[in-house]
């Protein structure tokens, strides 16, 4: 498996460092060079992509800007020397943000992390999860959405919520769905008489939950997971 990459940026030497790296990350691609965000736009309409390395401050266009034109978004790394712009870029779910100058470890770090969220979007869309029946009773129905579609499912029949970066997994039986949210917007849309947070990284739900052991909990269909220090005595009132 090899990601297809696009490097958008108006210094030249930043393309000979990103390239250099690439040289020694094998399943990394060079599928072209930008120099203007405004280049990538006619790059991007010809050709498909999986990741963009990504400058911030180019002449005429942004990286940012020019990142809120896309309709379909790659995986995206930026690469910028002003740290000032980094929550504003996770903000739009970029994969990761490499400061200027940056090492050969640091961009295969980000570069394992692409290929991570690039193959589990593969299995996600490979193996759905199960179609929820028509007839749902009295439950509310919930909306994930996977890339450019919208799944139905219902919050019992949700295992739990893992962090995963930008995106989070939505766990069901053994499968999962992979949306571009946070865990902080699924704790405040699903009710906390079914949901607990038990992790800054973990929601589950309650009906699941078999025991605590320790520093981690147990579920009832035998997944272990770790238990944080400010969310054990929530969880230790649970048991009770």
């Amino acid at each position: 498996m090899s990601l297809r990459c696009l490097i958008i940026d108006d210094e030249p030497l930043a393309h000979e460092v990103i390239l250099n790296y690439m040289e020694d990350i094998p399943f990394l691609e060079n599928a072209g060079q930008c120099y203007r965000a405004t280049q990538a736009l006619e790059f991007l309409s010809n050709n498909s992509v999986d990741v963009i390395f990504l400058d911030i401050r180019m002449p005429k266009l942004n990286g940012l800007d020019f990142l809120r034109t896309l309709q379909r978004k790659p995986i995206v790394i930026v690469t910028s020397a002003f740290e000032e712009h980094a929550l504003e870029s996770f903000e739009l779910e970029v994969c990761d943000y490499l400061l200027k100058p940056f090492r050969f470890d640091r961009m295969l770090k980000a570069a394992n992390r692409a290929l991570e969220i690039y193959t589990l979007k593969k299995q996600a869309l490979n193996h759905p999860a199960d179609p929820i029946p028509a007839d749902t009773g009295h439950q509310q129905q919930i909306s994930i959405k996977v890339d450019k579609k919208f799944i139905l499912i219902l919050p019992a029949e949700i295992s739990y919520l893992e962090s995963f970066g930008n995106y989070v997994k939505v766990w069901k039986g053994d499968s999962y769905l992979l949306t571009a949210r946070t865990l902080g917007s699924f704790e405040q849309q699903l009710s906390s008489d079914v949901f607990i947070r038990i992790h800054k990284s973990y929601i589950i739900n309650k009906s699941f939950l078999q025991h605590l052991e320790g520093n981690e909990i147990l579920l009832k269909n035998g997944t272990k997971l770790p238990l944080g220090k400010n969310y054990r005595q929530p969880v230790k009132q649970l048991l009770k």
